[in-house]
């Protein structure tokens, strides 16, 4: 588990913990981009942040976020062409990309589509390195977005994969034996150094990997993959619906 607790907000709905999240993200663009001229921001697949994606889309209108000094990157992927409909990024770029003012050049999708995803991601891990700033040795993302699987996975970081212990790589492709497929993926030592990392978690089949990572008596801790989210010197914030956190507090 985490050695330092991670902050923890619980909306009453998934829209609520959906709007937190979009208000944190604008925040964290906004201040990156006064410190230090340009945003990192690595991007979570799947289906929770589908409506976080929306609403961050919608409130473009007012222009109060720098989105062109953004620079979009993902946090994993599935091997599939950008235009398939199971890809992280094609999900993205529908419900975000297109409506943001973000310069085409600053969006990197992890190239998931090549044949030797081994090849792929090295080759996403030498961008990286050359595009996001470094404290030290590591690249800093100024915000990770992650999700948490009904497993305890978080990016493409499932249980009992060799991923979750690798130290010396920040990206990984990977075959994920219950899914019969391989993954690309961020490794922990590129999500804990970022100087942000925040977790989004909703619905009701989140209850169970919710309650073990957070709550009092939780089960197999340290065999949840989410537990090792821990950024080295950086905050950690993970936001919930009553119903993902319904729980934690028992």
């Amino acid at each position: 588990m985490a050695s330092q607790k991670p902050e923890t907000i619980v909306k009453a709905t998934a829209e609520d913990a959906a709007a937190a999240a979009a208000e944190l993200i604008k925040a964290v663009v906004r201040e990156s981009v006064a410190e230090r001229g340009r945003c990192h921001l690595a991007l979570a697949g799947g289906t929770t942040p589908h409506l976080l994606y929306k609403m961050l889309a919608r409130g473009v209108v007012t222009g109060d976020v720098p989105w062109q000094d953004v620079e979009v990157f993902f946090s994993d992927e599935r091997d599939v062409p950008p235009d398939h409909i199971e890809s992280n990024y094609g999900m993205i770029q529908r419900a975000l990309l297109d409506n943001l003012p973000v310069p085409p050049n600053h969006i990197h999708p992890m190239p998931a589509d090549w044949l030797n995803l081994d090849a792929a991601a090295e080759e996403y891990e030498r961008a990286i390195r050359a595009l996001v700033p470094s404290d030290g040795m590591l690249p800093r993302f100024d915000l990770i977005l992650l999700g948490l699987g009904t497993d305890g996975h978080t990016a493409s970081l499932f249980p009992h994969t060799a991923a979750l212990t690798e130290v010396r790589r920040l990206v990984l492709s990977q075959y994920v034996p219950f899914l019969g497929r391989k993954r690309m993926t961020f490794t922990f030592p590129l999500i804990n150094a970022a100087r942000h990392v925040v977790m989004l978690a909703t619905g009701e089949d989140k209850t169970g990997p919710v309650a073990d990572l957070l709550g009092p008596h939780g089960r197999h801790r340290e065999e949840l993959p989410a537990a090792r989210v821990n950024p080295t010197d950086g905050r950690f914030t993970i936001i919930l619906d009553e119903a993902a956190a319904r729980r934690i507090s028992n």
